[in-house]
């Protein structure tokens, strides 16, 4: 479920260490090659909000192949789109369609038990985050030898093999009790109002995932310039440099099932903030970007992996429409970043990239030293008598 869950989400990456090459191919600027990344983003958020729901009334297993080769068709016709307007259609639709990772997470909490649960949700985060670095390096390679296009057509292959996989390794689960799907979605964005702690959380990783973006978005940007003039596939390796990220979730998660949750969450958030103060240092200086990039993984790896795992013991019933209301807002700040990130770099070049970060960050920082309550196990069923 873990390796699943990482190659599902890597489509959302594929295209930010080629980023520079596809805006070549599609004749259009930095500011719109941005979009194509908010885009995708856009399109996971409504998958997240209108599907990933749906764990909570439908076999899992089934709804989760039935994505992935959806995932892999959307990922062909990116592959084929011919103008900017129909690969941001395709981006759109390979964003909303690549959520099964999201249904899989809670799938993989409620097998858990409940006192390995942090570590659960830490492995398949491990996963998630190695698919996202694995990603961006398969990008740059494949590119190099097929194209940027040829990215999406390995892509297509590697969700009909996933699809397979799937299929035959989840385990099957009973009934799941009967609700309107009305409800189900709508209860998603209920569960914000009515949690407080999911919306501290939610926020807390809305602003680290900008953050990411805002990194991500324009690195390629900034590696396939001067002083560095680096070609796609060096671009793509970047991404291994996140395995530490990898390493903090599994870590991450062992903290929050021993309490320590605030620590971990003010943590996460200073070195997210550190990383772009290093970059806004010594931007020209390749072993100043690559130790940047590290801290910001683990930084951002560890916040969301300490959210998880205080989310899902708020209400164990409803761990996917949990899952879809964080997730919508993690999200929305990611194509937030990603939007923000595009017009900064065209304003201010790599510096302005920094200076939104580091401002992002410094909100992240102060929300995470005030957001200092530990949450208790609720249950949203209704008491018996």
């Amino acid at each position: 479920m873990a390796v699943a869950t990482g190659a599902i989400v890597a489509n959302l990456y594929y295209l930010q260490p080629v980023l520079n090459a596809a805006a070549t191919s599609l004749t259009v600027g930095t500011g719109a090659a941005g979009t194509l990344v908010t885009l995708t983003q856009l399109g996971y958020a409504a998958g997240l909000l209108l599907i990933v729901p749906l764990g909570d009334l439908h076999p899992r297993r089934n709804l989760v192949v039935i994505l992935v080769l959806l995932a892999g068709v959307a990922a062909l016709l990116a592959a084929v789109a011919p103008s900017f307007l129909l690969f941001s259609a395709a981006s759109l639709a390979l964003g909303a369609l690549s959520v099964g990772g999201q249904v899989m997470i809670p799938f993989a909490a409620d097998l858990a038990p409940e006192e390995r649960r942090g570590r659960v949700v830490g492995r398949m985060m491990t996963g998630l985050l190695t698919g996202i670095l694995l990603s961006r390096t398969l990008s740059g390679l494949v590119a190099e030898a097929l194209g940027w296009r040829g990215v999406y057509v390995v892509a297509a292959g590697i969700m009909g093999v996933m699809a397979l996989l799937l299929w035959r390794a989840l385990p099957p689960e009973g009934a799941r009790p009967h609700q309107r799907y009305r409800q189900l979605v709508g209860g998603s964005l209920l569960l914000l109002a009515r949690l407080p702690e999911l919306r501290r959380r939610a926020l807390l990783g809305a602003l680290g995932f900008a953050c990411f973006s805002v990194l991500w978005t324009t690195l390629a940007f900034h590696l396939s310039g001067p002083p560095f003039s680096y070609s796609s596939g060096l671009i793509g390796a970047f991404g291994l440099l996140g395995v530490a990220g990898a390493l903090a979730a599994n870590v991450a998660g062992a903290m929050a099932d021993k309490g320590h949750q605030t620590r971990a969450t003010i943590l996460g958030a200073v070195l997210i903030a550190g990383s772009f103060a290093l970059l806004l240092t010594w931007s020209t200086a390749v072993i100043v970007v690559i130790v940047a990039v590290i801290v910001l993984d683990i930084g951002v790896q560890g916040l969301q992996i300490t959210n998880q795992a205080i989310i899902y013991a708020l209400a164990p019933e409803a761990r996917s429409r949990i899952t879809s209301a964080y997730m919508v807002c993690y999200f929305l700040g990611g194509a937030f970043g990603s939007l923000l990130a595009g017009f900064a770099y065209s304003a201010g070049s790599w510096r302005g990239a920094c200076l939104l970060g580091l401002a992002i960050s410094g909100a992240l920082v102060a929300a995470a030293a005030l957001f200092r309550t530990k949450p208790a196990s609720t249950s949203l069923a209704p008491q018996r008598p």
